[in-house]
């Protein structure tokens, strides 16, 4: 008993450090996944639906800075497409840090700012979940946050 106890507090250590590691996106990894968060601004603002659907997965779901929920590819497409719509202006995207979790998952936290067609600007916070699948990255998904003054 005392061995099996002895094993799981060792596996527990092993695993707690291995999780608390930091991964660090290599050069390549950090090009490409600001390129992807390129390609979804310019998506956006040219309501590119080809570019759209290349870059988001089919189980994409994203919380808009309203609270409504989107899931799937069709639902946040038409979704980003009518936002797109509704509130024109110039939307700026700026990477503050990207987080690897492991090789294949990276978790992009981004200032997001729309300068609104009368001069004014919102300016919120984006989350993004990008995955590396078939040798490119990918959005997963998306938290838009506006935040409490």
């Amino acid at each position: 008993m005392k061995n099996i106890l002895i094993l799981l507090l060792l596996s527990n250590f092993v695993i707690t450090n291995l999780s608390a590691q930091k991964i660090t996106p290599s050069k390549k990894q950090t090009k490409d996944i600001h390129s992807l968060i390129e390609d979804y601004s310019k998506a956006r603002e040219n309501k590119d639906t080809l570019l759209l659907s290349h870059i988001l997965t089919e189980d994409i779901d994203q919380l808009v800075s309203s609270g409504k929920w989107r899931k799937g590819k069709e639902e946040s497409m038409k979704g980003m497409l009518q936002s797109s719509v509704n509130n024109p202006g110039t939307r700026t995207l700026i990477i503050e840090n990207i987080r690897l979790l492991n090789p294949q998952y990276a978790i992009v936290d981004a200032r997001y700012e729309i300068k609104n067609t009368d001069g004014t600007m919102r300016k919120m916070w984006s989350t993004f979940m990008a995955v590396f699948q078939n040798n490119e990255w990918k959005i997963t998904a998306i938290r838009n946050m506006l935040p409490a003054r």
